[in-house]
């Protein structure tokens, strides 16, 4: 759409009126909108939503902190490494480095597990180029969960463990030989 004073431009702005119930548009470019002055007439609209992902993060800090209890708001918390605080943290919702995942683990702990339910991230793997990841985590998986039913001295079901952790470790080699062979 052309501008409706030089009928060159594309117009880029675009004036609705209503004046006693009568309708006027009008349309203009850039230049001539400055040049009439309308463009320092417009509103400029700053829009904050309540909704930003800052001010929802704090108000869960602030409710986990409020229901464990804990005195985070009288003292403040700074990471080693780069020097992020908790209250700035807190304002901006972003950490300043790997080491702040550390340095604030007990207060992340707790309000990313009330988020997402659990702190292991359970994403999508590709299942071809996946398949040896999936492996180990759940070998990892199976061994902690050998240690745990040994330290409670379920001797059976670290036994049965054991015996489903043997069995992974052979498959990888049993998909080796398979390839050699050209099996499938």
């Amino acid at each position: 759409m052309l501008c409706d004073i030089c009928k060159k431009n594309e117009a880029t702005i675009h004036i609705t009126k209503i004046i006693n119930g009568t309708k006027q548009e009008i349309n203009l470019c850039e230049k001539c909108a400055m040049e009439k002055g309308i463009l320092n007439t417009v509103p400029q609209i700053d829009f904050v939503s309540p909704f930003s992902f800052q001010n929802i993060l704090s108000g869960i800090m602030d409710y986990m902190v409020n229901a464990n209890n804990e005195q985070y708001k009288s003292f403040d918390i700074s990471c080693k490494n780069c020097g992020t605080s908790y209250n700035e943290f807190k304002k901006t919702g972003l950490l300043g480095c790997s080491e702040c995942y550390k340095n604030f683990k007990n207060i992340l702990d707790p309000i990313i597990k009330r988020v997402q339910v659990n702190l292991d991230h359970k994403g999508k793997i590709p299942q071809r180029a996946g398949k040896d990841m999936i492996q180990k985590k759940k070998l990892l998986k199976l061994k902690s969960d050998l240690k745990k039913a040994v330290s409670l001295e379920q001797y059976e079901k670290a036994a049965t463990i054991r015996d489903m952790i043997k069995d992974m470790e052979k498959q990888p080699d049993q998909d080796k030989n398979k390839e050699n062979k050209g099996e499938d």
